[in-house]
């Protein structure tokens, strides 16, 4: 266990690395914090720090970086998450409600995302698994021909257009629209099949088969969708860091493209808590130069999706852990009230 002043030294070497890109040696760490202690006692402490492995000496005379176990104690005994200011707030609350669908939500999230961190930005779609059905709207396009139109609670819209075997009114498709939402809506997924098995038996015999058609549409659209969809931006911005990966930014590069990567960085989505993975820890080799910061995002207690960052590992932990925090949770109001 680390004594406090040490844990001193350690988060002053952390936050001049991130700051000046380079390497911090004990007379900066003198010269630009107050650590109450001589220079030669945080000469002892850096040599200390660097037998346990928190931080390195990359060349011959020169000063210390920290290591992947030194940013993973400096996470971990974070007193708080660099909140946004004011400015921030209202300026992501105005660029995020601006959105008119869940495509514009996400894809006005993405761009956010990268553009607040300056990092690569991941977005995943609300899963349909997860989803609760806001409203089934069916739309006569001809005497036998429906539009079915499903509205989750994540705002996201399936239609699919159904051939039905007969003629239908416009009184009796209302009707059925009517039965059909008072069972499903608020209602998960995977509980809509039990909860109109019966429906038809409720319908004239001459109607059921109509009815049969847009129960069978109804499911097949709640299990069609069964792909992760990601959205992924400032890719661009891994390029002005190229000095921060040791070998080569290409692995790196190639890993992003790749959508089971994306999806395993993101880690469960059932998960609200914020993860942050640093370096090693990341479960693909050619991403073990990165950290990815991720956190979950819903309209209530349960997250839907998630979303987060990866960048290198020296990277401003707070703001970053803040900016992701924050766009989370105005994603979240934003989608209950689509």
């Amino acid at each position: 266990m680390l004594s406090e002043r040490r844990l001193q030294v350690l988060r002053a070497i952390v936050q001049d690395y991130v700051g000046t890109e380079e390497p911090v040696g004990s007379k900066a760490l003198t010269e630009r914090h107050n650590l109450n202690v001589s220079p030669a006692t945080v000469r002892n402490d850096m040599a200390a720090l660097e037998d346990e492995g928190y931080i390195t000496q990359p060349h011959t005379s020169a000063g210390r970086v920290p290591t992947d176990k030194g940013y993973r104690l400096f996470v971990d005994r974070l007193a708080e998450i660099k909140p946004l200011s004011p400015a921030e707030r209202r300026a992501i609350q105005n660029f995020l409600g601006g959105a008119v669908d869940l495509d514009d939500v996400v894809s006005r999230t993405v761009r956010l995302l990268a553009q607040l961190t300056r990092q690569v930005a991941i977005v995943q779609y609300p899963s349909l698994t997860r989803s609760t059905v806001r409203h089934v709207e069916l739309l006569q396009l001809a005497p036998a021909r429906v539009m079915l139109v499903l509205i989750t609670d994540t705002g996201r819209v399936e239609q699919r257009v159904i051939d039905c075997p007969a003629q239908i009114g416009e009184s009796s498709l209302a009707d059925l629209r009517a039965r059909l939402n008072a069972r499903v809506v608020g209602e998960p997924f995977n509980q809509v099949p039990l909860l109109v098995q019966d429906l038809p038996e409720s319908f004239d015999r001459e109607d059921r088969p109509t009815v049969n058609a847009v129960l069978a549409t109804l499911l097949e659209t709640l299990v069609e969708e069964t792909e992760e969809r990601l959205m992924v931006a400032g890719t661009a911005n891994l390029t002005r860091l190229t000095h921060d990966f040791p070998l080569t930014l290409q692995p790196v590069l190639e890993a992003l493209e790749e959508q089971v990567v994306l999806l395993k960085l993101l880690g469960e989505t059932q998960d609200t808590e914020m993860q942050v993975r640093i370096g090693h820890e990341n479960p693909h080799e050619s991403l073990t130069s990165t950290s990815v910061v991720t956190v979950g995002y819903g309209t209530g207690h349960e997250a839907v999706a998630r979303l987060g960052v990866v960048g290198p590992t020296r990277m401003d932990y707070p703001g970053t852990m803040g900016a992701v925090r924050a766009v989370a949770r105005y994603v979240g109001q934003i989608l209950a009230e689509k």
